[in-house]
């Protein structure tokens, strides 16, 4: 390490920003966790709302929620179960980047089903989607249950998958080629 005696301004102040920046990068599994359990808990009361007097949920999807291409008995269901099951994984973050994929379609739907949406209902799905692209871009995080399981899970897949090559005759460095080996999930 340089004394900081022998360093001019710019040197130290380049040096508080990379503290900074070390500081806010360890905040990233907390930030990741708040997300999630924000998020979730958003979607899956808004399911528990559906699920507790579910003929109004089906008269609401008839009349009121037109989601393109689907009967609305179909969709009520759907939705109902996108929006308990999905925000369980999400808490967890148990295929956290499926759960947050599927939450965003739920909330996408939701908002183009709707023929008027008032502006805050407007604002309060576009910040739950920013959320959710958020966690599936970058991941659940370390704080999840996705931080053990890919790992345990890629190796069986992918070694069940090259042990199933080398049966049929491909050689093993070609199928190492081919398969990924960057970790899925963000450290």
């Amino acid at each position: 390490m340089i004394p900081t005696t022998h360093i001019g301004p710019l040197a130290r102040l380049w040096s508080v920003g990379e503290r900074a920046i070390a500081a806010l990068e360890r905040l990233q599994p907390a930030a990741q966790l708040a997300a999630r359990l924000y998020v979730a808990a958003v979607f899956f009361r808004s399911g528990l709302t559906k699920l507790r007097d579910f003929d109004t949920t089906i008269a609401l999807f008839t009349d009121e929620y037109h989601v393109p291409l689907l009967d609305p008995t179909v969709a009520a269901v759907a939705g109902t179960a996108g929006e308990l099951v999905l925000p369980v994984l999400l808490v967890f973050g148990l295929a956290g980047r499926f759960a947050a994929a599927g939450l965003s379609v739920v909330n996408l739907v939701a908002v183009l089903s709707l023929a008027e949406i008032a502006e805050a209902a407007l604002q309060g799905h576009m910040f739950w989607g920013s959320l959710l692209a958020a966690l599936l871009l970058w991941g659940p995080g370390r704080w999840s249950l996705d931080r053990w399981a890919v790992p345990v899970l890629r190796r069986r897949v992918l070694g069940q998958a090259l042990g199933e090559a080398r049966g049929a005759g491909a050689p093993a460095d070609t199928l190492r080629r081919d398969i990924p080996h960057a970790d899925p999930v963000r450290r």
